[in-house]
């Protein structure tokens, strides 16, 4: 965890509990956790930078990420690893300075090049396995910042969180 640079988070079922809604025109809509947004935010105070890579397209995505302040969304990837490798080459990085979250099978072939592959609780058997480290949370119930606390307490950041918080006198 001393390396994590960068945290790449899977969608559905990581930042979100893997429910679809679709109103009643085909839209799609998806429940994002206010903990998770916030952990987001302090991964960046920290100078942590967050990607995303999901599976599917959604625009729901896109706005959060904007919220959020993520500049780097993939969406609609069959194969995740492409759009890993990518971003491994766009911004320099070696795979020991990445932290990958995910869920599912897809996210497999990440897992197995990541410096900190971990698994949210309501991961699949084979993506828990595989991971260092096993969330308590389920996802889109707050296992990112989850995660998120646990990278910054390891690299000794969690004090630039909490100096905002601190009672001054």
């Amino acid at each position: 965890m001393k390396n994590i640079k960068w945290v790449i988070m899977d969608v559905d079922g990581v930042l979100t509990d893997g429910r679809i809604f679709l109103d009643s025109r085909g839209n799609e809509m998806k429940a994002f956790h206010v903990l998770d947004g916030t952990g987001i935010a302090y991964l960046h105070r920290a100078g942590i930078k967050t990607a995303i890579l999901s599976g599917r397209t959604c625009e729901a995505v896109n706005h959060r990420a904007k919220e959020l302040n993520i500049e780097v969304v993939y969406q609609g990837i069959i194969n995740k690893i492409d759009a890993y490798h990518d971003i491994l080459e766009k911004h320099a990085l070696r795979d020991e300075e990445i932290c990958y979250i995910g869920d599912d099978l897809i996210d497999l072939p990440i897992f197995y090049r990541v410096g900190f592959p971990v698994a949210v609780a309501n991961a699949v058997p084979a993506v828990k396995h595989q991971a260092l480290f096993v969330t308590k949370e389920r996802g889109g119930h707050g296992a990112v910042r989850e995660v998120v606390e646990k990278i910054l307490k390891y690299q000794g950041k969690w004090h630039l969180i909490m100096e905002r918080y601190q009672r001054h006198p």
